[in-house]
């Protein structure tokens, strides 16, 4: 009889593990560092499934705006459930390894979700000029059709400029040092620990930044800057102050979303001498104060959500 033909594992090279770290220099007091995270996590996670089903549920909230805030709430969902495991595997069991593969496809999601956050603040924002400059045609202009288009486009573009990325990292060689500076894994910090010259990805990861997120936040500013103009040229003072008003909760979305990301990159590029600690932190604002911070501000400044929340609660408790 012939032998049976397989696979010679004995050959094959071993799985690439990297490690994750988790408070540089505090190793001690990652137990204790983890209460805070823990706490911030379990809000963004609550705050932003609570606006999914208030939306869902109330029918006064199916417009486009409340569209465009559930797709904002399920990005933050995703990135705090995305990293949720890893880092508090780290904090709590130090579980620091990691395979490649696992590695990559969390970098994929995380930036890929992150882009796609600064899209929809730009559909948000477009939403708001539409509603402001040109009322009479909101629902003519931005459908439901319309808005599943965005949505769509949206997760496209994301697609299209993370995958060649992720896909080189894959091929590369990487240095006998595995040690991430994070408890997840970062575009910046991954091609850091490349053997070979890192020059075409770094390219590839600025090209995916500036056609994402630097389209986005200058086309933002641009449709301030249109809603502004129009709203001065309003007659009545109550209604230049309504107008503004219905614009709060939004550019207050988008400055916890540019400035720890403008100040995360000043870091990366100038803070060389920062210690790991700074860098760590950073990145951590970066990811978790948006999650945390958008149902709460959408919740407070918004009397539309605000209604639909109480009510909700009165019907729960009328359950009972």
């Amino acid at each position: 009889m012939r032998p049976k033909m397989g696979i010679n594992t004995e050959f094959l090279p071993p799985p690439l593990i990297f490690f994750l770290t988790g408070i540089p220099g505090l190793k001690a007091a990652q137990v204790w560092f983890s209460i805070p995270f823990c706490l911030l996590y379990a809000i963004a996670v609550s705050g932003n499934s609570l606006i999914l089903m208030v939306v869902f549920y109330e029918q006064s909230l199916h417009e486009p705006m409340y569209y465009f805030l559930s797709m904002l709430s399920v990005i933050d969902l995703s990135l705090s459930l995305f990293t949720l495991s890893t880092t508090l595997g780290v904090l709590w069991f130090e579980a620091r390894e990691i395979n490649l593969n696992a590695c990559i496809a969390q970098m994929f999601f995380l930036h890929g979700f992150t882009f796609m956050e600064s899209g929809v603040l730009l559909a948000m924002a477009f939403d708001r000029f539409v509603a402001i400059c040109d009322p009479l045609r909101c629902t003519t202009i931005l459908t439901n059709a319309k808005i599943a288009q965005i949505g769509l486009i949206l997760l496209i573009r994301n697609v299209a400029v993370m995958l060649p990325v992720v896909l080189f990292v894959k091929k590369l060689s990487f240095c006998s040092s595995l040690i991430l500076s994070h408890s997840y894994c970062y575009h910046v910090d991954l091609i850091q620990l490349l053997c070979t010259d890192n020059r075409i990805n770094s390219i590839l990861g600025l090209f995916a930044l500036f056609s994402t997120t630097g389209f986005d936040c200058p086309s933002i500013l641009i449709s301030y800057i249109l809603i502004v103009r129009s709203v001065l040229s309003i007659a009545s003072s109550e209604e230049r102050q309504k107008a503004f008003n219905t614009c709060i909760s939004h550019i207050s979305a988008v400055a916890i979303f540019c400035i720890p990301l403008i100040s995360l990159s000043l870091v990366h590029r100038y803070g060389h001498s920062a210690s790991p600690f700074v860098h760590t932190i950073m990145v951590n604002v970066f990811l978790l104060i948006p999650p945390v911070l958008n149902p709460i501000i959408y919740s407070v400044k918004t009397k539309q959500i605000r209604k639909a929340i109480i009510k909700m609660l009165i019907q729960k408790q009328g359950q009972f």
